[in-house]
């Protein structure tokens, strides 16, 4: 059990059956009445983000998660195979255990999988990959890094923004968390 007056910003909670994390909250004694706090907080699985208040000193049960470092060996029909490297056990995932992350997943890649009661309940990719520039329409001379950008298909499906240099074969860095292009690899 954890206390509300005990929330930090990464806190987790269970309520409603659900995994709950704290984004934020707030202490507030009011001049008259009793102290609370207003907290700020998203579903672990669905992502879903509600507004609740608890009375200060009000104890709710605590979610204890487990991290595991796996790494992606193999796809068979439409399941994940993930490796664990200490122990060789085999972990399957679906593409809904690991959600919109999926799309820049490929095989020997290391992700952390996040655990409650041994049911995955997130899939942290690392912040940055790099990856392979499959398909996108090809660069003209001329073109410069501040000249625009273009849109590009990666190896693993995924589609980025990419500047108009950027032709078939080159070896891009992405931010996994925005999407976003962060420099060419050699």
């Amino acid at each position: 059990m954890i206390s509300s007056n005990d929330f930090r910003t990464g806190s987790t909670i269970e309520l409603d059956g659900q995994v709950w994390r704290v984004i934020e909250f707030l202490h507030v004694k009011p001049g008259k009445g009793s102290a609370f706090v207003r907290t700020k907080l998203k579903a672990v699985q669905s992502g879903n983000v509600v507004e609740r208040t608890f009375r200060a000193g009000e104890t709710v049960p605590q979610a204890l998660l487990e991290k595991a470092t796996l790494q992606h060996t193999y796809m068979e029909g439409d399941d994940y195979v993930f490796m664990d490297m200490a122990s060789y056990e085999e972990t399957r995932l679906t593409a809904d255990d690991i959600g919109s992350q999926r799309k820049y997943l490929k095989e020997g890649m290391e992700v952390t999988v996040v655990t409650h009661k041994d049911k995955p309940l997130e899939v942290e990719l690392p912040n940055s990959v790099v990856l392979q520039v499959t398909q996108t329409d090809p660069g003209v001379k001329g073109d410069t890094a501040t000249g625009g950008t273009k849109p590009a298909i990666l190896e693993t499906g995924a589609q980025v923004m990419v500047p108009l240099f950027i032709s078939i074969g080159d070896k891009v860095k992405v931010d996994t968390r925005s999407d976003s292009y962060l420099g060419r690899e050699s």
